[in-house]
């Protein structure tokens, strides 16, 4: 979606607009033509650029500006006001930018113009010639793209044992899923794109080895493929639970644009619908069923919905919201057996259901990295600048844990958002780089109307503090740990959880 895609308003910048009404670090939202412009003002410097950012159309005089960059206050997507340049995911597009000029007192906006190019990752590169990603996913993709954008000209090989290029995957849970957004919408980039890049994409192909000493991953058909630098990101797949009954057809679990798919066959017959698992892909798959009018029973055993992430007061918020869409909780239960008409549950009864399908989480996928005798720590142990212990082996995404500066912890984090951007440091670091992962972690989650966003991480806390009004969808939650703010949880408080964001990004760069 571009910037004439909507009805563009606001004052028309060819026009001018005065500059004692631009206060520094302050943006205004405008035209030039059709096209809807952001000006921005920092110190005696004026940028323009596209309004609405390149991920999912945010508009961007509602974020926040940090020096010379804005951030989206939707999903926290960074750009640079000086070249348009998408600096952090989840937006990958650069934005439009025009000229400006200063006269009479005023800054006009002119023609549009050329953004700058992206920096070129500094060190060593030359004698990297061959790159292989292992993976398809959100880490896998945003690296190969972010190589090609800092001028890297060798061989680019990704290797997915998916049968689908990659997808945006927070869609599959939510708009794609809930019959809000077309499947074209749901490809990362277009099938023209690789072969544009000269990426070598290979679907439906296995990694069954690494070979460390000579620099090579062996294929599922014994075929061998050289690397100077290789990344895993290999993702997660989904818990399946050791039910009687997981096995049949009615049974889903979502993690796959096949997956969605298959969900969205089943729904278009089914009456009910019964959701294992009161997570937040759980209870984003119960609220896209509603939107499809089918009747939803969530079975999870937990006391409240989300509990242990956000906490018991947005638990119950959570379940309440849900339940006034006509969501079905039984929670504190879980299911014993799956029949081909119902669901038996542990503390007795059953739930008749024509559609199961089991959030109950993930687990990342490990053996690859096992195997190769890398070094391990609940996950792929990875430094400062996501390299694992072999030497020009990287790791990012689901699989790796990584020293976090904000938390002191080393963590790992299944975050969209996370694997994105370490995909991308991965990407400089493996150009030689040696750029720090220091993001702090965020993740978005849609129920119904509701957006939550979190930013940060926090595995437990011992406060929990609530400004605003919760029922009121207004509202901010910090968890702290020994009087320092690990995370903060916000309903319809983007610019709060912006700033959230920076104030732990300059605590982690100070030490």
């Amino acid at each position: 979606m571009s910037d004439t895609d909507s009805e563009a308003t606001g004052p028309d910048l060819t026009q001018g607009v005065a500059i004692d009404a631009l206060a520094d670090g302050t943006m205004v939202a405008g035209h030039v033509g059709k096209d809807a412009v952001l000006l921005a003002r920092r110190g005696d410097e004026f940028f323009a650029v596209g309004a609405h950012c390149s991920h999912y159309h945010g508009p961007l005089a509602e974020g926040l500006m940090v020096d010379d960059t804005v951030r989206c206050p939707w999903h926290h997507a960074c750009f640079s006001l000086r070249t348009g340049e998408a600096l952090r995911a989840p937006a990958l597009s650069a934005l439009a930018c025009w000229s400006t000029e200063v006269r009479a007192g005023s800054v006009f906006v002119k023609g549009k113009v050329q953004g700058a190019s992206p920096r070129r990752a500094p060190g060593p590169s030359s004698s990297v010639r061959s790159i292989v990603v292992v993976g398809g996913g959100a880490a896998g993709f945003a690296a190969a793209e972010m190589l090609r954008r800092r001028g890297f000209d060798g061989e680019i090989s990704m290797v997915s044992d998916d049968d689908a290029p990659p997808v945006d995957r927070p869609n599959l849970s939510k708009d794609f899923l809930a019959g809000n957004a077309p499947e074209e919408w749901v490809p990362l980039r277009d099938d023209a794109f690789y072969a544009e890049q000269n990426i070598g994409l290979r679907l439906n192909t296995r990694v069954t080895g690494i070979d460390v000493a000579k620099r090579a991953i062996v294929l599922g058909d014994g075929a061998t493929l050289a690397y100077d630098r290789l990344l895993l990101a290999t993702g997660a797949e989904p818990v399946r639970l050791p039910l009687p009954g997981m096995d049949q057809p009615h049974v889903h679990t979502l993690r796959s644009l096949a997956d969605c798919r298959g969900i969205i066959a089943a729904a278009a017959t089914a009456k009910r619908a019964l959701v294992m698992g009161a997570s937040f892909i759980g209870l984003e798959v119960a609220a896209s069923l509603r939107a499809r009018g089918v009747e939803v029973h969530v079975v999870a055993p937990d006391k409240r919905p989300m509990e242990r992430v956000l906490g018991p007061q947005m638990g119950d918020f959570v379940r309440g919201l849900h339940e006034a869409h006509g969501v079905v909780f039984h929670l504190e239960d879980t299911a014993t057996a799956i029949d081909a008409r119902r669901v038996t549950l542990k503390r007795g009864g059953s739930i008749d259901a024509d559609l199961v399908v089991a959030g109950v989480g993930v687990r990342p996928r490990l053996a690859l990295a096992e195997s190769a005798g890398l070094a391990m720590d609940r996950g792929v142990k990875v430094d400062e600048f996501l390299e694992t212990s072999a030497p020009g082996i990287f790791a990012a995404g689901d699989i790796a844990r990584w020293p976090d500066p904000h938390s002191g912890d080393a963590i790992r984090v299944e975050h969209w958002v996370v694997a994105e951007r370490q995909g991308q440091t991965a990407a400089l670091n493996m150009l030689g780089a040696r750029e720090r992962f220091a993001a702090v972690p965020f993740f978005w989650s849609q129920h119904y109307d509701v957006p939550i966003n979190y930013v940060g991480h926090a595995e437990s806390w011992d406060d929990l503090a609530i400004e605003g009004d919760i029922a009121s969808r207004d509202c901010v939650v910090r968890y702290t740990r020994n009087g320092r703010v690990l995370a903060v949880a916000s309903i319809y408080r983007d610019v709060d959880s912006l700033r959230a964001e920076v104030e732990m990004e300059r605590q982690s760069a100070a030490g």
